[in-house]
């Protein structure tokens, strides 16, 4: 166990030493007691120290994502740099680019910056975006940054403020919404969050309770531009509770009006995308935590010009 594995979670750590073999076959290994850190049995999230040993069973890599050969099939790509020093990076992600590869997606930001820079030692992602989500993401350049920004995100001492174009006029008193939200899987196989309302719903009590705050920025005829500012990071938490509020996202594929968005799409207007940005991040420095980076993502030309549209 080297030094930027130190503070790592166990599977984060096979994950990246074990390239190419499949996640499913990594967590059953781990749930079959199979992996040992300093020969005691380990949990998935039981976190390594410096001078650790782990000790997994043989696995098998698929030929094609060995070495170079899997890296080959990865494109050089950086991505626009909101800052960036000798800990960490924050970069603006474009929409429609996933954080990283899996679940049907060959590579994502981290594959292509590593790739594009190759002479980097350690890259890793810090948080994660939606696919279809464009904004703030910030990436670690040193095992320590990444222990100390995540515990950040894990304390919820960020403050992750995200622009959202809804349908319909958003009621200026609605500022909170603290409404329980819950993962499950959909009979297509996909990974879906619905809200948990009542405390009567048989699934409640596995529902965790979830916070936005919503500040109403602009107005236009049908439309409302929101600031959410996140106090809980759910999975597609924002996406949820501005739908279930009765107020989707404009272009939201997943959670959308579908009849909104091609018209959206395919009338005048031509908006093709999610509009959900994160614009605004706030974090204590990883190196220096008496000194806040207060950072900002500008909008995409794409919505930028969707927002004059809607002006005119």
């Amino acid at each position: 166990m080297d030094e930027n594995s130190a503070g790592q979670r166990l599977d984060n750590f096979l994950l990246r030493e074990l390239k190419g073999v499949p996640k499913t076959h990594v967590y059953r290994v781990i749930r079959a007691g199979e992996v040992r850190v300093n020969k005691g049995r380990a949990q998935a999230d039981t976190r390594l120290e410096l001078g650790d040993e782990v000790r997994v069973p043989p696995v098998r890599l698929p030929e094609r994502a060995s070495g170079e050969a899997a890296a080959a099939h990865v494109p050089a790509r950086e991505f626009p740099v909101i800052y960036e020093d000798d800990h960490l990076i924050a970069v603006n992600k474009p929409a429609g680019v996933a954080v990283h590869g899996g679940s049907g997606v060959s590579f994502g930001v981290i594959e292509q910056l590593r790739r594009a820079r190759p002479e980097a030692k350690f890259l890793e992602l810090v948080h994660r975006l939606d696919k279809e989500t464009s904004g703030l993401l910030l990436i670690a350049k040193k095992r320590s940054a990444l222990t100390h920004l995540q515990d950040q995100f894990r304390e919820r001492e960020t403050g992750k403020t995200y622009a959202a174009l809804v349908i319909g006029d958003w009621p200026g008193n609605k500022k909170v919404l603290d409404v329980a939200l819950l993962k499950f899987t959909g009979s297509d196989g996909e990974r879906w969050v619905r809200a948990v309302e009542n405390s009567h719903d048989p699934q409640a009590e596995q529902a965790k309770r979830s916070i936005s705050l919503v500040k109403v920025a602009q107005k236009f005829p049908g439309y409302s531009l929101l600031d959410v500012t996140i106090k809980t990071g759910r999975t597609h938490q924002i996406r949820v509770h501005l739908q279930h509020a009765g107020h989707p996202i404009v272009g939201d594929p997943k959670y959308g009006d579908f009849e909104a968005n091609r018209a959206i799409a395919r009338g005048p207007l031509k908006f093709e995308r999610m509009f959900l940005h994160a614009k605004r991040l706030r974090v204590a420095h990883p190196a220096r935590p008496e000194e806040t980076l207060e950072l900002e993502a500008p909008l995409p030309p794409e919505c930028e010009k969707l927002i004059a549209d809607l002006k005119r």
